[in-house]
């Protein structure tokens, strides 16, 4: 219900001007929401991005329900990441969808396809929060792409991964009307797909398993890729190649060990998209030596023909296992 009150105020001449005075607004159910508010300019944005960027991978998916509203604004509130990050799938009648995997199966308390539910269907789906988290969760509605960027466009810098071609020019559109192109990145592990949205005055964000980075040669998309985030079990001599390659930030994924943050801190990178934001943000880096990997001059610290193994932790064999069987990263997408 809307208040409003009118008084009357005395000008010049003698003639009365209605003034009015709005009370606090509330919307009855069904009502249109608040238009997406204006931008300051001390608002984040990519450029204003720190050094070494922690990126929470659908908010943090050991610490939270990944890709829920609720994780979202806890990775938020904790104040342990510089970026959040989401992916958006499209639903039959176009809608776009928080949503990593092509089936409600794994993370919802309903089966099959996204790609086969209206909007209507979606709002009865409700998300399964794993055992293994810790704290305890809603078992609430997953957001669309709208209401996350609602709720934090303009106040953190965010990292979409579109997971559907089609839904990249509705969510143009939605980063246009709200003016936040230049505080998210539009992410795909398809270069093609980059190439388009940097056509569309977009913040480009690509992502590369350790197979692409074998072969990649990253120097070739510095014009049209913003942000290259690449496998952390990738080899040495891969991730150095993406970090001199002239793309302006260069991140890995998906890191969830110091140990992991380290090396690939050390080889170059300045940013990880991580499911362990709040354990990161309390163990302190050790000594990245970033700025000389990134001119040439680090001297090998690792294989630069092996396969990015960890160290003695066998980190990385026991996350390659984890993706097999299951799991926030099962399969071979990020």
């Amino acid at each position: 219900m809307v208040m409003i009150t009118v008084r009357a105020v005395r000008a010049a001449g003698g003639f009365l001007f209605p003034l009015l005075v709005l009370a606090p607004v509330a919307l009855a159910p069904g009502c249109a929401p608040a238009p997406a508010r204006m931008r300051g300019p001390e608002e984040p944005r990519a450029a204003g991005l720190p050094s070494t960027v922690y990126a929470a991978h659908r908010g943090g998916a050991l610490e939270v329900p990944e890709n829920s509203m609720a994780g979202l604004v806890a990775a938020y509130r904790r104040h342990t990441a510089d970026v959040l990050d989401v992916d958006v799938r499209t639903l039959r009648d176009g809608t776009l969808v928080a949503m990593h995997d092509p089936t409600l199966d794994r993370t919802t308390d309903h089966k099959g396809p996204v790609a086969d539910l209206t909007t209507r269907q979606w709002r009865r789906v409700r998300l399964r929060p794993g055992h293994s988290l810790p704290g305890r969760w809603p078992r609430e509605h997953p957001p669309t792409a709208e209401a996350v960027l609602d709720r934090f466009g303009g106040r953190i810098v965010l990292n979409v991964e579109v997971k559907d071609g089609g839904g990249l020019k509705r969510l143009a559109a939605m980063l246009r009307k709200r003016g936040l192109t230049d505080s998210v990145y539009v992410q795909s592990n398809e270069l093609s797909q980059a190439a388009r949205a940097h056509r569309m005055g977009l913040l480009t964000s690509v992502w590369r398993s350790v197979k692409q980075a074998r072969t990649d040669r990253p120097e070739h998309w510095r014009s049209t890729v913003d942000m290259l985030s690449v496998d952390y079990r990738a080899r040495d001599a891969d991730i150095r190649r993406a970090v001199r390659s002239g793309v302006p930030r260069v991140w890995s994924h998906t890191i969830r060990t110091p140990q992991a943050r380290d090396r690939v801190l050390r080889l170059g990178c300045d940013g990880v998209l991580t499911d362990a934001p709040r354990l990161l943000a309390r163990t302190p880096q050790r000594h990245p030596r970033r700025d000389a990997a990134r001119d040439g001059t680090e001297d090998a610290t690792g294989d630069e023909t092996g396969d990015g193994a960890e160290d003695a932790t066998g980190d990385a064999a026991g996350d390659a296992k984890r993706d097999k069987t299951g799991g926030p990263h099962a399969g071979r997408d990020r």
